[in-house]
């Protein structure tokens, strides 16, 4: 899609879902603390004992969900500038599914942290979770990274509501930081994860990565050949 037509599109979210839906998720980690052990006795065992790890299988299972929207997110990012978004879904479609998996990866990355505050092993306080590299207990360097991915994401996850305002350039400057924090996740997962040992998500990895350096690859190319097309019109 080219610059005007972007700047024709609006958020696919208003900003009070976006709200709405960050709020959900912290609401939905809190619940699963406080009230799933009452409501579900079954797990009282798991969740309230001397070691719970329901609280740690939740943490992954919607570390690994993120992960997926995120890489879902940078795919249609990239098919949307490198043109292949035109044979399908179609540009707009595209665009608004990119933005919509950028946020819903935002809300369980946000789900992913909150609900350790029931872990008792590592015993995360809300200081730890939200102060990047404060996480003495475990692999400090490593949730740092993701920490910080957190940040830039919903950095560049906000910049959707102000592209008008700060104009299509700008906003494109700020949208390059996908990239970065997706190699920041993406080591986040691979050095702090405790499935990134497992096969089945390492392949994960190994497919998101391999995917999204491809795409990257094409875009370059046709970049390049646009630019060059473009200096032959103008001699």
């Amino acid at each position: 899609m080219e610059p005007r037509e972007l700047d024709e599109l609006s958020a696919a979210t208003a900003i009070s879902t976006l709200i709405g839906l960050l709020l959900s998720a912290a609401a939905g980690a809190f619940l699963a603390i406080l009230v799933l052990p009452h409501w579900l006795p079954a797990l009282a065992g798991s969740l309230q004992g001397p070691a719970p790890k329901a609280y740690w299988y939740l943490s992954r299972a919607s570390g690994l969900v993120a992960y997926g929207l995120l890489w879902l997110s940078m795919v249609l990012g990239l098919m949307i500038t490198g043109r292949i978004a035109r044979l399908w879904p179609g540009g707009p479609m595209a665009f608004e599914l990119h933005q919509h998996a950028a946020l819903l990866s935002l809300a369980f990355s946000l789900f992913h942290a909150l609900i350790l505050l029931g872990d008792r092993y590592i015993s995360f306080t809300p200081l730890r979770l939200f102060l990047p590299f404060a996480s003495v207990d475990y692999r400090p360097f490593w949730v740092g990274w993701g920490q910080l991915g957190w940040y830039l994401l919903a950095l560049v996850g906000l910049s959707f509501y102000v592209r008008r305002w700060i104009g299509h350039a700008t906003w494109r400057r700020i949208h390059y930081l996908s990239f970065g924090i997706f190699l920041m996740i993406t080591a986040h997962g691979l050095m702090s994860g405790t499935d990134a040992g497992k096969m089945g998500v390492r392949v994960m990895y190994e497919i998101a990565g391999g995917t999204v350096l491809g795409l990257l690859l094409y875009r370059m190319v046709i970049s390049v050949f646009a630019n060059r097309r473009i200096a032959e019109l103008r001699k």
